[in-house]
């Protein structure tokens, strides 16, 4: 099954979304992924099915840019865990999709101990 087929592959937005919320959920000192906009200043945990609502997708010249809404568990060091957290997304990314990444921003948006 090594035969190449001539033409492009195009994967959307939606389906990157998911892989990078999957793989977020992953990491250690991941609580969850939170809504982009908290409105009233308190930042709700989504639900899994919704993962891909914490994840902002965007396609630009140079690549795939992402911006990740977490929640970070209490206790951990929120540098170290940003930093897994971009090395966790980049690799899914380039390696399961094979996408060119532009850059990968995190954004966390609360602090919650884990239950």
């Amino acid at each position: 099954m090594s035969d190449n087929i001539a033409g492009n592959l195009h994967v959307a937005n939606e389906v990157l979304a998911d892989m990078v919320g999957n793989a977020a959920m992953e990491c250690y000192g991941i609580v969850g992924m939170a809504a982009p906009s908290a409105a009233d200043g308190i930042a709700k945990i989504l639900p899994n099915s919704r993962l891909r609502r914490g994840v902002v997708v965007t396609a630009t010249d140079r690549g795939i840019h992402v911006d990740l809404y977490v929640v970070v568990e209490y206790g951990t060091n929120i540098n170290t865990v940003s930093q897994n957290l971009i090395d966790q997304v980049s690799f899914a990314l380039t390696q399961y999709a094979k996408v060119p990444l532009d850059g990968i921003e995190v954004h966390v948006q609360g602090i919650k101990v884990r239950k």
